[in-house]
């Protein structure tokens, strides 16, 4: 319920938040032509990738109501895809290393045994880019999601065999969202071996055709991003897979937006809460510790908001290749948003070195 007038804490994080998105004018803000992109110096945590038989089984389905399938795949922008070319993209934009993953809609489409095939062949694509081009790719693996027996073949798989960095996961399938405990076993697993798993955001089936002429992207997969945040609080599953390195993207989603609303305290005590230090286990512990990339989100309000939750230390950079502004843009977008050069360097390399320390060669 919306209440007619702000307490004076609540002017104080408005307060907060303008000075801020002032800070974005001072002189640590930093452009693209300042450090040139022929020097790699950025780590994508959020960078996509296809393989032919995967565009194959997509096409197929354009046009059809498929289960998982919401049409809103732009088919046209991977007819010319390859790994080389990916390759001269990250050149250009001085981007070292991306962890490659499958974006929206993901390999469930209703078919067990067709997921199941889509999530191998995919895996075996990738972790091929990733020997062929060594340092440039590392694989975060798709599982046949929501098929547990399935996903925990693939876990063991994509670990132990093809070495994957992580897994890449949806934020929702069907109406289930990642603190479902449907997915317990798949989770209490990626747990044991204190797995990074990166997450992509979808229209979920409950949300989708809301607004004619809005397109998903633009409002539903940031509420289902945070209904996947919310989703981990609500069930303590948070807890419970406490040694999983979960990412979110696009800064996650519309969460910084909703800090008063989502249990980590009341609007009178958000201000002081968020200055000291998250109870053990609590819900901003959790929010603290997660990862949240910056892929199409450069911008003040979002991130200087983020910063105030979780810290820089828990923010990657991401570029959501091959959609939106070009990784460069994206740096010089990030340079804008009110950091210092120590920062700015923690979010563009060194918070993902810890995440995948291997890449620091």
């Amino acid at each position: 319920m919306l209440r007619q007038n702000s307490s004076p804490c609540r002017r104080d994080i408005i307060k907060g938040l303008a000075a801020l998105g002032a800070s974005a004018l001072l002189p640590a803000s930093r452009s693209v032509a300042q450090t040139p992109a022929a020097s790699p110096r950025v780590i994508d945590c959020h960078h996509h990738f296809v393989s032919p038989a995967f565009l194959k089984a997509l096409s197929a389905k354009e046009g059809h109501k498929v289960e998982g399938f919401t049409n809103f795949f732009p088919l046209g922008l991977w007819k010319n895809y390859s790994p080389a070319k990916d390759v001269e993209t990250m050149d250009r934009d001085g981007v070292a290393t991306s962890l490659i993953s499958c974006t929206a809609p993901g390999v469930w489409f209703g078919d067990p045994d067709e997921a199941r095939g889509l999530a191998r062949e995919l895996n075996e694509y990738g972790a091929k880019m990733a020997s062929d081009y060594k340092s440039r790719f590392g694989l975060l693996a798709v599982l046949p999601i929501p098929r547990v027996d399935e996903s925990l073949k693939e876990i063991e798989y994509a670990f132990d065999t093809l070495k994957a960095d992580g897994v890449g996961i949806l934020t929702s399938y069907g109406n289930h969202w990642l603190g479902d405990p449907m997915f317990q076993p798949i989770f209490d697993e990626l747990n044991r071996r204190k797995a990074v798993v990166y997450t992509h955001p979808i229209d979920a089936p409950c949300c989708q055709d809301l607004m004619p002429g809005v397109n998903p992207t633009t409002l539903e997969y940031f509420a289902d991003t945070a209904r996947a945040i919310l989703s981990l609080l609500v069930t303590n599953a948070a807890t419970r897979y406490g040694d999983i390195r979960f990412i979110f993207s696009h800064a996650g989603g519309s969460f910084p937006s909703l800090i008063d609303r989502i249990g980590v305290g009341n609007p009178d005590t958000i201000a002081a809460n968020l200055r000291g230090p998250a109870e053990p286990n609590s819900r901003l512990y959790h929010l603290r510790r997660f990862y949240y990339d910056t892929a199409q989100s450069t911008n003040t309000i979002q991130l200087q908001a983020l910063k105030t939750i979780a810290g820089v230390s828990q923010i990657v950079f991401g570029t959501d290749y091959p959609f939106g502004a070009t990784a460069a843009k994206q740096v010089q977008g990030l340079g804008e948003c009110g950091f210092n050069p120590e920062e700015l360097q923690s979010i563009e390399m060194g918070n993902a070195l810890r995440l995948f320390p291997k890449y620091k060669s």
